[in-house]
């Protein structure tokens, strides 16, 4: 999809924040409102804009413990990896799934919320998966660049 300058500091605003109405979003762009309102649901028929969410704080939620999980799988079959990212999209506690190069096949993104709950997870949804062979968990210590906003 090409993106004028007009749409690019659009989608910028909205990036920034949702909550605004499509008649600030329109006068902070230079856009009338109609123009905006339709340039917006464009977005949205493309599949550019996905949803709109509330990003929430995962320590304020009680989630404690974030987890990096570096999975890597029995053999690469279709079934097995289909298995599998069936599986773990269905587990609320699992933020992301990558499937990425290297010597494991997934990399996941976890929260928990105490380290018993993180082993418990760890041993009874991702390691009795019949799909995999191990799985290697990095514990993030802080995060130090968060961001949900494409560099338009």
């Amino acid at each position: 999809m090409k993106l004028s300058r007009t749409d690019r500091r659009l989608l910028d605003e909205l990036q920034r924040d949702t909550t605004r109405n499509q008649s600030e979003l329109a006068e902070i762009v230079g856009m009338s409102r109609t123009s905006c309102w339709r340039r917006l649901r464009d977005f949205e028929e493309a599949g550019l804009i996905q949803r709109q969410v509330a990003l929430l704080d995962p320590k304020i939620a009680g989630f404690n413990i974030q987890v990096l999980v570096l999975v890597a799988m029995t053999e690469h079959s279709d079934e097995n990896r289909n298995s599998f990212e069936r599986h773990v999209s269905l587990l609320p506690e699992v933020m992301e799934c990558f499937s990425v190069s290297g010597d494991r096949d997934y990399l996941l993104q976890v929260v928990a919320t105490d380290m018993d709950s993180y082993n418990d997870f760890l041993n009874s949804q991702i390691l009795r998966h019949e799909a995999v062979r191990s799985a290697s968990s990095t514990f993030v210590l802080r995060r130090v660049k968060y961001s949900t906003a494409l560099p338009l």
